[in-house]
């Protein structure tokens, strides 16, 4: 994560550049963490049960046709289990870098959204990236708009000289806020932002 990805988040400049600072280039993503943490896993089992197979191996050394055959099927074996480790590996990427991605496209429930992907359409990439993934995250925006939070556009608000309309920009009735409900203060504060200033 950088500077500008957590200024796109909602930090102010000065914010992410104490963040970028006390992270020390240290920065490591969850999903990242899990990948590395799942591989090592799966790796130490694999050391595991290979260091049994050399166990037994040494064991039955005295007929060495049979120790020949042995180290075939067990290289056979190891080639099998490291095909399958590269799927799983593969597979846990594509799923992280699908749930970043509905994340930061403020999917209200990954999981349900991720539901109406046709996976047989995204791919991984070699260099990480899901290829297809932004045409079906566009698409499902689109048909079902209701399964992602709004973004609300920055608009300007410009003080001045307005053209048309009277000079009294204050509120011509006192509204007690105390007495709103949280939804009604948000929403008196977003269409009235002078009264937080009064």
């Amino acid at each position: 994560m950088n500077k500008e990805e957590l200024i796109k988040i909602g930090l102010t400049e000065e914010q992410a550049q104490k963040v970028m600072v006390s992270l020390d280039g240290n920065f490591v993503t969850k999903t990242r963490f899990n990948e590395v943490n799942e591989e090592n896993k799966t790796l130490k089992q694999s050391i595991s049960d290979r260091d049994k197979q050399l166990e037994i191996l040494k064991k039955e050394n005295s007929d060495n046709e049979g120790l020949k055959q042995q180290i075939v099927d067990l290289q056979k074996q190891n080639a099998e289990q490291n095909k399958a480790h590269e799927v799983e590996m593969s597979k846990l990427k594509l799923d992280n870098a699908v749930e970043t991605a509905l994340i930061t496209a403020g999917a209200k429930n990954t999981k349900a959204v991720r539901s109406l992907f046709e996976d047989d359409k995204i791919s991984l990439g070699e260099d990480g990236s899901v290829n297809g993934l932004k045409e079906q995250i566009s698409a499902i925006q689109k048909s079902d708009p209701y399964m992602f939070t709004e973004t609300k556009t920055n608009t300007k608000i410009f003080k001045g000289f307005n053209p048309g309309a009277s000079g009294d920009t204050k509120p011509t009735t006192k509204v007690d806020m105390s007495k709103m409900s949280f939804e009604e203060l948000t929403e008196y504060i977003e269409n009235n932002p002078e009264a937080v200033n009064n």
